[in-house]
């Protein structure tokens, strides 16, 4: 887990394996492992690729990471719908398997899914 400086982070909150959170973000909800977190309100902003990569994992794996948090975050569905949907279109694996038990887990309940910012290019 990396914080970058002047991070707050709200008592009882999980912070997932691998993940990063921009610096000055105020961590309300559990960030779930492998994401780089930022913005205001907390939320997706992607994979934490790169420490992914200099922590050895491979192109694939992060790509199979990457999947999970798109049908998670960024297609619009709810927790719960999100989750069926990686049990049953995702291949079984570690990583998989750490984030679905995560969140599952989650008391507080998860940051937001990638929200695009009205000055962001749609193309």
């Amino acid at each position: 887990v990396i914080l970058a400086g002047l991070t707050a982070v709200q008592q009882f909150v999980r912070i997932g394996s691998h993940s990063f959170i921009t610096g000055g973000s105020l961590v309300r909800k559990d960030v779930p492992p492998y994401v780089k977190a930022a913005r205001e309100p907390l939320s997706y902003v992607g994979v934490n690729s790169v420490g992914l990569k200099r922590r050895g994992y491979s192109i694939d794996k992060i790509n199979h990471i990457l999947d999970i948090y798109r049908i998670l975050f960024v297609r619009g569905y709810n927790t719960s719908k999100a989750l069926s949907i990686i049990e049953t279109e995702i291949p079984v694996s570690d990583e998989r398997d750490e984030i679905i038990t995560f969140i599952r887990e989650t008391g507080r309940g998860i940051m937001k899914g990638y929200i695009r910012r009205h000055n962001e290019d749609i193309s």
